[in-house]
């Protein structure tokens, strides 16, 4: 509910555009969300930066790839990993049509999943994976 002294913006909210995945490794990175089904759109090298679109019919995904990421030799993720739970963007999530088609598929590819599917609210069902960079990747299936 909206209290009367606050403003609103004036402009409309109308989709999501990408999120931005910082990386340390351009090839291993690329190839991995290629895997998963992305295509490289463009290459913003000012930005050290690309685009890549998961684009199947009528539904359109795109996530920038941001290759100026320092290797680590864990690749841990400072906002989930550590006792210290900072605020920031933790992960993206994607919707699948068949979570459980997607599980099989990541168990023959040898990708890790770090928590198997499980309810998420009455309304979908999720798995978590992470990039060759330790990001954190939800998938998730709606159940209603």
């Amino acid at each position: 509910m909206q209290s009367d002294n606050v403003s609103l913006m004036p402009a409309v909210i109308q989709s999501f555009d990408h999120v931005g995945i910082r990386v340390s490794d351009r090839q291993q990175s690329m190839a991995f969300y290629q895997r998963l089904g992305f295509v490289e759109t463009h290459y913003f090298a000012a930005y050290e930066a690309n685009e890549m679109v998961a684009n199947h019919g009528l539904y359109e995904v795109r996530i920038n790839l941001v290759f100026n990421g320092a290797r680590q030799p864990e690749a841990s993720n400072v906002l989930l990993d550590e006792p210290l739970k900072r605020p920031g963007i933790t992960h993206p999530a994607f919707v699948v049509d068949d979570l459980y088609v997607m599980r099989a598929w990541l168990v023959e590819e040898g990708i890790t999943i770090t928590e198997d599917i499980h309810p998420i609210g009455p309304r979908r069902v999720a798995l978590f994976i992470r990039d060759p960079d330790g990001n954190v990747l939800e998938f998730n299936q709606l159940t209603q």
